[in-house]
């Protein structure tokens, strides 16, 4: 059974080499939007989630909508298993498959194949299974003979076809992504859509991060907006819109 269950979670980040009382640390506070917490002593940490509750079942869509330091890309990291909560539980069910940086994972001085086999590997799938969808990965990046030389030999276009064709390969219970997939030069986007939109129907449940209004309607069925790492609204995901747009507006 797929699923996911959070429990009144709390998430603190350390911060290394910073003393309690200095500029740097208001700085910090101010553009991570978390509060400032001071444990044993100087260490400090930033509170990222603060009593968090959500259950998603199969067939949930939920896009997370805030401002930068809100605690999304956080939550994110905290349902991969990247991330340890400090207090509250978190349970889940089902194959995860995280897709924060499309080129995490790849070496550029490794050709195309290579780059391949390594993207996979770092997305959870095994080796085999990797090999097995190469030639698919092929076809849908459209690099042909490029797919032999390095990729620090490619345009950023280039690079970006062969990462997102290989981050789109996979077929996930639960699906994480932060922020747009990026798909290279314009007359890639289309197919691009299409494998997104394919990936995204064939999964359990999605939980999408994004600051475009326009991907949340597309892809999500609700949405959950956060302030400070603290839930301020989940529901309908034009009604978690309108006010989360609403509060920017009069800020």
């Amino acid at each position: 059974m797929i699923g996911i269950s959070v429990e009144n979670i709390v998430v603190d980040i350390p911060i290394y080499g910073a003393g309690s009382r200095s500029l740097k640390n208001n700085i910090l506070s101010a553009a991570t939007g978390g509060a400032l917490k001071t444990r044993d002593g100087d260490k400090l940490s930033i509170r990222a989630i603060d009593g968090l509750s959500l259950t998603l079942n199969r067939g949930d869509r939920l896009g997370l909508v805030g401002h930068n330091g809100a605690g999304k890309s956080t939550l994110l990291r905290v349902l991969a298993g990247i991330y340890e909560p400090n207090e509250g539980r978190i349970r889940t069910s089902g194959r995860i498959a995280p897709i924060f940086d499309l080129g995490f994972g790849m070496d550029p001085y490794s050709n195309g194949w290579d780059n391949m086999l390594l993207r996979g590997i770092s997305l959870g799938l095994s080796l085999g299974q990797t090999r097995e969808k190469m030639e698919e990965i092929a076809a849908v990046s459209e690099l042909g003979e490029f797919l032999d030389m390095p990729l620090r030999t490619y345009s950023a276009g280039m690079a970006a076809r062969l990462a997102f064709a290989i981050s789109t390969s996979i077929t996930a219970d639960i699906l994480l992504v932060d922020e747009a997939l990026g798909a290279g030069d314009a007359a890639f986007l289309e197919k691009a859509k299409q494998r997104t939109d394919k990936m995204i129907k064939d999964s359990g449940i999605l939980v999408l991060a994004s600051h475009a209004d326009m991907m949340i309607q597309q892809w999500c069925t609700h949405a959950l907006w956060l302030e400070h790492g603290k839930p301020r609204m989940m529901g309908d995901v034009d009604d978690v819109l309108a006010a989360y747009r609403n509060a920017v507006a009069s800020a």
